[in-house]
Protein backbone atom coordinates (compact mmCIF):
# COMPACT_ATOMS: atom_id res chain seq x y z
CA UNK A 1 0.00 0.00 0.00
CA UNK A 2 1.26 3.09 -1.17
CA UNK A 3 1.11 5.68 1.97
CA UNK A 4 1.04 9.33 1.31
CA UNK A 5 0.85 11.80 4.36
CA UNK A 6 0.93 10.65 7.62
CA UNK A 7 -0.37 12.22 10.30
CA UNK A 8 0.35 12.11 14.20
CA UNK A 9 -3.29 12.35 16.22
CA UNK A 10 -3.60 12.92 19.70
CA UNK A 11 -6.47 11.16 21.16
CA UNK A 12 -8.42 11.71 24.92
CA UNK A 13 -9.47 7.72 25.74
CA UNK A 14 -11.93 6.61 27.55
CA UNK A 15 -11.43 4.94 31.51
CA UNK A 16 -13.26 1.75 32.07
CA UNK A 17 -16.13 1.35 32.34
CA UNK A 18 -17.22 3.52 29.29
CA UNK A 19 -14.50 2.02 27.53
CA UNK A 20 -15.64 -1.17 27.33
CA UNK A 21 -19.13 0.20 26.71
CA UNK A 22 -18.11 2.15 23.89
CA UNK A 23 -15.84 -0.71 22.24
CA UNK A 24 -18.88 -3.10 22.90
CA UNK A 25 -21.00 -0.65 20.63
CA UNK A 26 -18.76 0.22 18.22
CA UNK A 27 -18.26 -3.62 17.56
CA UNK A 28 -21.80 -4.24 17.41
CA UNK A 29 -22.23 -1.14 14.99
CA UNK A 30 -19.25 -2.03 12.79
CA UNK A 31 -20.42 -6.28 12.63
CA UNK A 32 -24.28 -4.83 12.29
CA UNK A 33 -23.12 -2.15 9.07
CA UNK A 34 -19.73 -4.18 8.01
CA UNK A 35 -17.58 -1.09 8.88
CA UNK A 36 -14.28 -1.22 10.27
CA UNK A 37 -13.65 -1.35 14.55
CA UNK A 38 -11.73 0.91 16.21
CA UNK A 39 -10.95 2.15 19.72
CA UNK A 40 -13.23 4.55 20.96
CA UNK A 41 -11.57 7.94 21.48
CA UNK A 42 -11.90 12.07 21.64
CA UNK A 43 -9.48 13.75 19.14
CA UNK A 44 -8.12 16.46 20.89
CA UNK A 45 -5.33 17.64 18.35
CA UNK A 46 -4.10 16.60 15.06
CA UNK A 47 -0.42 17.48 13.11
CA UNK A 48 2.01 16.31 10.50
CA UNK A 49 3.74 12.79 11.08
CA UNK A 50 7.18 14.96 10.61
CA UNK A 51 6.79 16.62 14.29
CA UNK A 52 8.46 16.01 16.90
CA UNK A 53 8.36 12.92 18.77
CA UNK A 54 5.25 12.13 20.19
CA UNK A 55 6.93 10.26 23.26
CA UNK A 56 8.61 13.36 24.04
CA UNK A 57 5.44 15.90 23.38
CA UNK A 58 2.88 13.75 25.41
CA UNK A 59 5.46 13.53 28.21
CA UNK A 60 6.15 17.38 28.30
CA UNK A 61 2.51 18.42 27.52
CA UNK A 62 0.37 15.82 29.33
CA UNK A 63 2.50 15.31 32.99
CA UNK A 64 0.66 16.05 35.49
CA UNK A 65 -2.82 16.63 33.46
CA UNK A 66 -5.99 15.10 35.23
CA UNK A 67 -8.35 12.62 34.25
CA UNK A 68 -11.32 14.16 32.86
CA UNK A 69 -14.87 13.40 32.59
CA UNK A 70 -17.15 14.87 29.84
CA UNK A 71 -20.54 15.77 29.34
CA UNK A 72 -22.52 13.89 26.96
CA UNK A 73 -24.90 16.16 25.04
CA UNK A 74 -26.44 13.44 22.77
CA UNK A 75 -25.83 11.42 20.00
CA UNK A 76 -25.57 12.51 16.31
CA UNK A 77 -24.10 11.87 13.02
CA UNK A 78 -22.65 13.97 10.00
CA UNK A 79 -21.69 13.21 6.00
CA UNK A 80 -17.71 13.11 7.10
CA UNK A 81 -16.83 9.10 6.96
CA UNK A 82 -14.75 9.44 10.89
CA UNK A 83 -17.91 11.09 12.01
CA UNK A 84 -20.67 9.00 10.50
CA UNK A 85 -22.43 8.74 13.80
CA UNK A 86 -20.91 10.05 17.34
CA UNK A 87 -21.32 11.04 20.62
CA UNK A 88 -21.41 14.72 20.98
CA UNK A 89 -19.60 16.00 24.57
CA UNK A 90 -20.41 19.47 25.96
CA UNK A 91 -17.17 21.77 25.24
CA UNK A 92 -14.84 21.26 28.27
CA UNK A 93 -12.49 24.69 29.20
CA UNK A 94 -9.85 21.98 30.39
CA UNK A 95 -9.67 20.03 27.30
CA UNK A 96 -9.67 23.23 25.09
CA UNK A 97 -6.73 24.09 27.20
CA UNK A 98 -4.88 20.53 26.66
CA UNK A 99 -4.93 20.95 22.94
CA UNK A 100 -4.16 24.63 22.83
CA UNK A 101 -0.68 23.52 24.86
CA UNK A 102 -0.62 20.51 22.63
CA UNK A 103 -0.87 23.02 19.48
CA UNK A 104 1.83 25.23 21.42
CA UNK A 105 4.18 22.27 22.10
CA UNK A 106 4.53 21.68 18.33
CA UNK A 107 7.07 23.22 16.08
CA UNK A 108 4.09 23.54 13.28
CA UNK A 109 0.82 23.45 14.81
CA UNK A 110 -2.10 22.79 12.87
CA UNK A 111 -5.42 24.50 12.30
CA UNK A 112 -7.24 21.94 14.28
CA UNK A 113 -10.29 22.94 16.03
CA UNK A 114 -11.22 21.01 18.85
CA UNK A 115 -14.77 19.60 18.89
CA UNK A 116 -15.12 16.97 21.53
CA UNK A 117 -17.08 13.88 20.08
CA UNK A 118 -16.48 9.89 20.37
CA UNK A 119 -17.68 8.64 16.98
CA UNK A 120 -19.31 5.33 17.04
CA UNK A 121 -19.19 4.27 13.74
CA UNK A 122 -17.08 4.62 10.02
CA UNK A 123 -19.61 4.14 7.11
CA UNK A 124 -20.85 6.08 4.34
CA UNK A 125 -24.52 5.21 4.55
CA UNK A 126 -27.73 7.47 3.97
CA UNK A 127 -29.34 9.77 6.37
CA UNK A 128 -32.20 7.95 7.61
CA UNK A 129 -30.00 5.25 8.61
CA UNK A 130 -28.12 7.43 10.49
CA UNK A 131 -30.92 9.04 11.76
CA UNK A 132 -32.88 5.98 12.91
CA UNK A 133 -29.60 5.01 14.95
CA UNK A 134 -29.76 8.64 16.82
CA UNK A 135 -32.81 8.15 17.37
CA UNK A 136 -32.91 4.12 18.52
CA UNK A 137 -29.56 4.49 20.82
CA UNK A 138 -29.37 4.99 24.49
CA UNK A 139 -26.12 5.32 26.53
CA UNK A 140 -26.22 4.01 30.38
CA UNK A 141 -24.38 7.17 31.28
CA UNK A 142 -24.78 11.26 31.15
CA UNK A 143 -20.98 11.49 31.38
CA UNK A 144 -17.85 9.83 29.97
CA UNK A 145 -14.57 9.45 32.30
CA UNK A 146 -11.19 9.42 30.70
CA UNK A 147 -8.15 8.83 31.70
CA UNK A 148 -5.10 8.49 29.20
CA UNK A 149 -4.10 10.10 26.17
CA UNK A 150 -2.49 8.73 22.81
CA UNK A 151 -0.74 9.52 20.23
CA UNK A 152 -2.24 7.82 16.85
CA UNK A 153 0.09 7.69 13.64
CA UNK A 154 -2.23 7.31 10.88
CA UNK A 155 -2.93 8.21 6.89
CA UNK A 156 -3.92 11.74 6.62
CA UNK A 157 -7.02 11.20 4.86
CA UNK A 158 -9.44 8.53 6.54
CA UNK A 159 -11.94 7.15 4.10
CA UNK A 160 -12.07 3.39 4.27
CA UNK A 161 -11.45 0.28 6.61
CA UNK A 162 -7.62 0.30 4.98
CA UNK A 163 -6.83 3.30 6.66
CA UNK A 164 -8.00 2.77 9.71
CA UNK A 165 -6.13 -0.64 9.94
CA UNK A 166 -3.07 1.45 9.00
CA UNK A 167 -3.37 3.22 12.67
CA UNK A 168 -0.61 2.79 15.18
CA UNK A 169 -0.62 4.00 18.64
CA UNK A 170 3.30 5.88 19.11
CA UNK A 171 2.79 6.63 22.64
CA UNK A 172 -0.06 6.47 25.49
CA UNK A 173 0.24 8.79 28.66
CA UNK A 174 -1.77 7.63 32.05
CA UNK A 175 -3.43 10.65 33.18
CA UNK A 176 -3.66 11.48 37.14
CA UNK A 177 -7.06 10.37 38.87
Amino acid sequence: METSEEIVTYWLCPAEPERSQFAGLISALAVRFGAPEFEPHVTIHVTSADQENPVMVLERVVKGCQAYSLKIRGLDFSDKFTKTFFVQFAPDSGLTRLSEELRRALASPSDYQLNPHLSLLYKEMDQETKRWLAASITLPFTEAAFDSVRAVISPAEIKSRTEVDAWRVAAEYRLTK
